[in-house]
């Protein structure tokens, strides 16, 4: 696999290289015919070869149970890291559930066990040295933990304990409700949280993608301790797990420490429901939440079909994303926007592509009141030139160089390469997926990203949400389209 340097490398390094030089100490001239041995000349004539990248890959190895287990060897540090990740998230449940499968991760980890109190393990983790983290998403629940070699079988027998045989401490469940219900209520003085959570209820309304937490979710009834027990019997089994050890251990003996580690762990009562698939809000329109701000948050969106896979239009669509406003001061919205129009401080694109379901593209922005409705009329111009012209060589090459080059930092450690290989394996992605990524990138030209956006990306279908005060706007947003109030979820107004 071959990585292209950044066009502006040299450049870069002339920066870097020009010094003042005291006449009395210069170098003699040159030959004319010798090359420039100092300076930004000097480092415009570097030339360099071809990087060559190949990114690390785990071994996918096989445990009892038919577990899969990816392993990378590491004996730098007398340190190994396991990871745990498991089908089946709060997206997988009805919603009266909720509250219950999105509190098991944080239970897991400060509820204790059954042999074991909170406060005990926390004191059995910290005399180990044990490292450890425990998350979810809509669809998967993970865990990891880090360790010292030594001490690896008495760390790795606790952390099965508490991923096996939780205790849910109803103080422990209490204190979780409480943080809970607070950032319930404090989700509106963030004024870009509020807008981003509410956006999602409205593009997707009653589905996983569109919950947001509500003081109705937090019912003490709704976190039985029975009912959580419940929820990790169906998560928690065989079935559903995939593994991953790096570190300094070797596979035969991480085999059998990770056969006793399974040992006794049940099968899986079922399978679990296919995630459900969202229906998209798809009438543009324009929704206010009145805010007294002194700024306007915007998000605006339509969906679209482009999946993640090793397609054309996938790759096209991250460096066209990329060109549009997810490259920092090198994009057009930011350029447009913030340098040239002084609008924001900030503005940039989206271009969610989920594996199995449509996605969204558009972008956000935080402007003053008074130049919103021109902040937003800039932002669709902007998005308009991207769907009725190919963007110039020059943008592409630097896109991609930075997203190519950028590429290699997602594989710093082993750990890195671990948990993004079983990412992807969860994903149903191909097991080349990181050289196809490479490759797809550095195959797309101007003609491609002009096409997926002239294909997937229509200015005038945008839903625009804008959360600020409206007597402070420049104009009334009914000059973007019909205006509608949006009435904020969950929260009572305070």
């Amino acid at each position: 696999m071959t990585l292209r340097s950044a066009p502006r490398s040299a450049a870069a390094l002339a920066s870097l290289a020009v010094v003042a030089v005291p006449a009395t100490l210069a170098a003699p001239p040159l030959l004319a015919q010798d090359p420039p041995s100092v300076g930004r000349d000097a480092a415009l004539a570097l030339e360099y070869p071809p990087l060559s990248f190949e990114p690390p890959r785990a071994r996918l190895e096989h445990v009892a149970g038919g577990v899969p287990v990816l392993f990378v060897e590491d004996h730098r540090l007398p340190l190994v890291s396991v990871f745990a990740r498991f089908k089946g998230g709060y997206g997988l449940f009805p919603r009266e559930r909720y509250a219950a499968a999105t509190a098991l991760p944080a239970l897991l980890r400060n509820g204790g066990t059954t042999a074991l109190p909170p406060d005990s393990v926390d004191h059995r983790l910290e005399s180990l040295a044990v490292s450890t983290s425990f998350g979810s998403g809509g669809e998967s629940m993970f865990a990891s933990m880090n360790v010292l070699t030594p001490v690896l079988d008495e760390a790795l027998s606790l952390w099965s304990d508490i991923l096996r045989g939780p205790r849910f401490d109803s103080v422990q469940i209490e204190v979780w409700r409480g943080r809970e219900l607070e950032s319930v209520v404090r989700r509106l003085d963030d004024p870009r949280r509020l807008a981003f959570s509410e956006f999602n209820r409205l593009m997707y309304g009653d589905h996983p993608t569109g919950w947001e937490m509500e003081a109705a979710d937090l019912d003490p009834e709704d976190l039985r301790p029975e009912l959580l027990r419940a929820i990790h019997r169906e998560v928690f089994c065989l079935d559903n797990l995939v593994l991953g050890v790096t570190g300094d251990v070797g596979w035969d003996e991480a085999r059998g420490r990770l056969e006793d580690f399974l040992e006794g762990w049940l099968p899986c009562p079922g399978p679990l429901p296919e995630p459900p698939q969202p229906r998209i809000r798809r009438e543009p329109g324009v929704y206010l939440i009145p805010r007294d701000l002194s700024q306007s948050t915007v998000v605006m969106a339509h969906a679209t079909e482009v999946r993640r896979g090793a397609t054309e239009e996938y790759f096209a669509s991250r460096i066209g994303n990329a060109i549009l406003g997810n490259s920092g001061f090198s994009s057009r919205l930011l350029s447009r926007v913030r340098t040239e129009a002084g609008y924001a401080y900030s503005a940039s694109s989206l271009w969610t592509t989920p594996r199995r379901a449509p996605g969204l593209v558009g972008a956000i922005t935080q402007t003053r009141s008074e130049t919103t409705v021109a902040a937003v009329r800039l932002i669709l111009e902007t998005i308009g030139e991207m769907t009725e012209a190919p963007p110039s060589p020059e943008e592409v090459a630097l896109a991609v160089d930075q997203t190519v080059n950028g590429f290699v930092f997602n594989f710093e450690n082993p750990s890195q390469v671990v948990s993004r290989q079983m990412l992807y394996l969860a994903q149903e992605l191909p097991r080349d997926w990181l050289e196809r990524y490479v490759d797809g990138i550095q195959a797309v030209g101007p003609e491609d990203v002009g096409d997926v956006f002239a294909r997937h990306v229509r200015p005038e279908d945008m839903i625009i949400l804008v959360v600020g005060q409206p007597e402070g706007f420049d104009e009334g947003l009914e000059v973007l389209g019909d205006v509608r109030i949006w009435e904020v979820s969950g929260v009572s107004e305070r």
